[in-house]
């Protein structure tokens, strides 16, 4: 299912502004640490699927650079020293081997035409895939989970098979508009954040209300939608924290990891 992107469009150098922070610095390797943690706790949790679903962040200080997931590793053998730093022509700056083609096709075109986009977490996990593969609009605003996402999500729903070029990349990235929650018809989900702890913060409680409306259409009980008015207030309540609330629930992972599986630091 997975495609390596062509070993050809790869280097080993890259130089940085007096302003920027060096990609060997302290900076981005804790940038690089804070994305393994994302990657090892999506593993626990049953987030990844093979080899394949990519999570990449900008580079701090950097407008054209970005940190993905090789090809060829499981989430769970993801260490801050496998991950890779990729400018925008699909060529690798530091690290050894490439992204996995697709990775390369989604993520480097969105955060090139989504700027807003320092974060792009992309799975199949189960249950929110699930809820692209059903009529109608996936995520119903029933549960208070569901209420975080209320008015920031969209559909696509123009699945054309797997994103192997430039064009299904551009395309990807926009039709995301507004939106911080990309749901992608047929295939999984995408989710943009301002930073690994807020992409990751999402992708989390995400699944989680996914989950729940799965459980609750097993019941074959309709669901009732929350009203509008509290839909907008408890998204409003729940937005005014989110930046801090996500920066502490990484920092939680963190030290979870630190006690039980340290390596995701090397």
């Amino acid at each position: 299912m997975a495609h390596a992107l062509d070993a050809n469009k790869t280097a080993s150098s890259s130089t940085s502004s007096a302003n920027q922070p060096a990609l060997d610095g302290e900076e981005v390797w804790q940038a690089k640490v804070d994305l393994a943690a994302c990657f090892r706790f999506a593993a626990r949790l049953g987030m990844h699927e093979g080899i394949c679903n990519h999570f990449s962040l900008m580079v701090p200080g950097y407008d054209d650079l970005f940190i993905v997931n090789p090809y060829g590793y499981a989430f769970a053998e993801i260490t801050a020293s496998r991950l890779l730093i990729c400018d925008f022509e699909g060529n690798v700056v530091s690290g050894e081997g490439a992204p996995e083609a697709t990775a390369f096709y989604i993520h480097g075109r969105v955060h090139k035409n989504v700027p807003r986009a320092r974060a792009a977490f992309h799975t199949h996990m189960p249950y929110a895939t699930a809820l692209t593969m059903v009529e109608g609009e996936p995520l119903v605003f029933a549960g208070q989970t569901a209420l975080k996402f209320y008015g920031r999500t969209v559909v696509d729903h123009d699945y054309n098979g797997l994103a192997l070029d430039e064009r299904e990349g551009d395309r990807i990235a926009a039709s995301v508009g507004d939106a911080d929650i990309v749901f992608m018809k047929h295939h999984g989900v995408m989710v943009l954040g301002g930073s690994a702890a807020e992409a990751w913060d999402d992708l989390y409680y995400l699944e989680r209300a996914c989950e729940v409306q799965c459980l609750a259409l097993s019941t074959g009980r309709p669901i009732i939608p929350v009203s509008k008015d509290i839909a907008e207030a408890t998204a409003q309540q729940m937005r005014g924290e989110d930046s801090e609330s996500a920066r502490l629930h990484l920092d939680s992972l963190k030290r979870i990891l630190d006690a039980e599986e340290p390596a995701y630091r090397q």
